[in-house]
């Protein structure tokens, strides 16, 4: 992937190395008590499948996804360092605040640009606390991003995932859960969900997160229209790592079956056509899933 030498975003805390926070105690949702069994269920879930935990535990004592858990502890941006990783990182973060200014542009509206935290360890968000257990998550609550990127090392190690440019897809799925937000789209499905089964909740999920991978291929075919960014290989890692990441492939990973109606994200093939989708054609009104009747 080129992107050396391109626009760093400002939107970037860096707060790497400050400590985490938050001391010891239960959580509470909405009122209910969540035992430890379901805490360890929602942080198993939420390493494996890159979702918050405090999502899923929200969802699993009946609250909605976005609904802000917990305060957030006031902690000052920190400066972000040079290394080669944070470079990266704001150069994508920049790239998909151009994209998505021009087409919410198009439309008539304006885009509010995100900010991204990268952490290590463990910090605190507007909908919990986060751990580099979580993997990477969008907080519609403040509209931000977070990433420790021990997950892209993850990546490597676990599913046999390289490249910048599928480390890109990752960070591009993220901004597309807030353009979602953005668009009112988050607030719709988390209302539907708590309305409907858990099967029902499930398949809403699954339609928001194959919507998120499409956007990340929108900004990936307006990206390289403008500034070339794909080099040979860059598509196949990106794919990889969508098809890495498919409910069936982690639940046949990790229980030896798979179980169609507790997927929350959609199947290897869905993951990796939804991106493919968007990328062949950059259009935003293409990633409708909540339309389609085949996904």
């Amino acid at each position: 992937m080129k992107w050396e030498g391109n626009r760093e975003s400002d939107n970037v805390e860096d707060v790497r190395g400050s400590g985490g926070g938050g001391g010891g105690g239960g959580f509470g949702f909405g009122g209910r008590s969540v035992g430890i069994g379901s805490i360890v269920i929602a942080l198993v879930g939420g390493w494996i499948f890159g979702v918050n935990p405090m999502t899923i535990l929200n969802i699993m004592s009946g609250g909605g996804g976005g609904q802000a858990v917990q305060q957030q502890q006031s902690q000052a941006p920190g400066v972000p360092a040079n290394d080669r990783g944070s470079k990266f990182v704001r150069v994508v973060l920049a790239d998909t605040e151009d994209v998505w200014t021009k087409l919410f542009r198009e439309q008539g509206g304006t885009y509010q640009k995100p900010a991204l935290q990268l952490y290590s360890g463990r910090t605190q968000t507007a909908c919990g606390a986060g751990s580099s257990a979580t993997g990477p998550f969008y907080c519609p609550a403040d509209r931000k991003v977070y990433l420790d990127m021990s997950f892209f090392q993850l990546m490597e190690e676990r599913f046999k995932v390289e490249g910048e440019f599928a480390q890109a897809y990752v960070i591009a799925h993220e901004i597309g859960h807030h353009v979602q937000h953005s668009m009112g789209l988050t607030d719709k499905v988390d209302e539907a969900r708590q309305r409907g089964t858990e099967k029902q909740a499930n398949a809403m999920s699954v339609r928001l997160e194959l919507q998120a991978d499409c956007f990340a291929g929108v900004w990936a075919f307006h990206a390289n229209q403008s500034r070339a960014i794909l080099e040979q290989g860059d598509v196949d890692a990106a794919l990889k790592a969508a098809t890495a990441i498919g409910d069936d492939a982690l639940q046949r990973q990790s229980q030896g079956h798979v179980v169609p109606d507790s997927f929350t994200h959609g199947s290897s093939e869905q993951r990796a056509r939804w991106f493919k989708r968007g990328l062949d054609n950059g259009q935003v009104a293409q990633c409708d899933t909540f339309a389609a009747r085949q996904l």
